[in-house]
């Protein structure tokens, strides 16, 4: 079979698990579920994945590479750290919103019964996060010449804590409760805190 063909059954997979993700919360995927959604059987599902473990692996590196590259294009076209905070609290909110299914992996909600190493991988997404909130927060004082009256790695949990939330209630409301209807608002209290 030819790579690209592969890699876009690979594609079709992950899509197809996080869609199911969207249209059945709270209930179980199983390996037999999601080959019916392909159209393939389960043996041709682990010619692609050892286990599914692995392609919830595969949704999980899909929004590292996603979230990270796109923080990392606003780092370098944002120089105010208001902008740059801003902005990655956006792309947090909005990718949630775009991404129901994606959404459920992130709370952890999708990943109940399944191997602990997939929730320490979202931990340890949360933890760059927050990391690079910390990192564009300290940064202030080198590019702007101001320095915060909170410590810096406080707000940047405050910041990820906002999004955790926002996502939470996202999935516990079945997808009504969308993470941006009401970030200009949030946005202005936010801003009250540390400017």
């Amino acid at each position: 079979m030819p790579a690209t063909k592969r890699s876009n059954r690979k594609e079709q997979i992950l899509q197809s698990l996080a869609q199911m993700l969207e249209t059945s919360p709270g209930q179980r995927i199983t390996t037999a579920k999601l080959a019916a959604e392909v159209g393939v059987s389960e043996a041709a599902l682990y010619r692609h994945f050892p286990s599914k473990a692995r392609m919830f692996e595969g949704l999980i590196e899909f929004i590292e590479d996603t979230l990270l590259s796109r923080i990392n294009i606003i780092l370098e076209n944002e120089k105010d750290t208001q902008s740059r905070i801003y902005n990655i609290l956006h792309l947090l909110l909005t990718f949630s919103e775009k991404n129901p299914g994606i959404t459920r992996i992130l709370t952890g909600d999708a990943l109940q019964g399944e191997q602990e190493r997939l929730r320490e991988r979202v931990q340890s997404l949360f933890e760059k996060l927050e990391t690079q909130f910390k990192q564009v927060l300290r940064e202030r004082k080198l590019r702007e010449g101001k320095a915060f009256n909170s410590d810096e790695a406080a707000l940047a949990n405050l910041f990820l804590a906002h999004v955790e939330g926002k996502m939470n209630q996202f999935v516990r409301s079945d997808f009504k409760a969308k993470p941006t209807a009401t970030f200009t608002h949030h946005w202005q209290e936010l801003q009250r805190i540390w400017l």
